[in-house]
């Protein structure tokens, strides 16, 4: 009995400065080249995000996550288009492992409005704290000799 191909998580992190059509673009090839020796089984957009660091000086980067299944050597030539195409910052390609948990659906980020907000209010008033007893001296001192 043959086994299944291995379903595999694609992260791709996109140029949020780029044109629109050419993140579209980048989408429809990565789609296109996949689908010609494997199959997508979902797509997840999960839109433009900060980054928790800078990559090549940007601070933004939109995600993206494919599920596909294909043989190895596909995944090695997505591999390679990947890393020298213009406007992927980074990729990610990870074999899911079965009984893996579908990816969630990835939570909005909050509004900038709402940031400085949460900045700006004063902290809780905390009690004093209570010194802790100091120890005591002795209350002599023994004679020098």
């Amino acid at each position: 009995m043959a086994r299944p191909e291995p379903v595999y998580d694609l992260t791709l992190l996109l140029d949020a400065d780029a044109p629109s059509e050419r993140r579209a673009e980048i989408l429809r090839e990565v789609e296109s080249f996949v689908e010609r020796g494997g199959a997508i089984e979902s797509k997840h957009d999960w839109g433009v995000r900060q980054l928790a660091y800078e990559i090549d000086h940007r601070k933004e980067a939109e995600y993206h996550l494919l599920q596909i299944t294909g043989p190895a050597e596909l995944i090695e030539r997505l591999r390679t288009m990947l890393r020298i195409t213009d406007g992927v910052l980074r990729h990610r390609v990870i074999k899911v492992l079965p009984g893996t948990p579908p990816p969630p659906a990835m939570r909005a980020e909050r509004p900038a409005a709402a940031a400085p907000e949460a900045a700006e209010a004063p902290p809780a008033e905390a009690p004093p704290a209570e010194a802790p007893p100091a120890e005591e001296a002795p209350a002599e001192a023994p004679p020098a000799a």
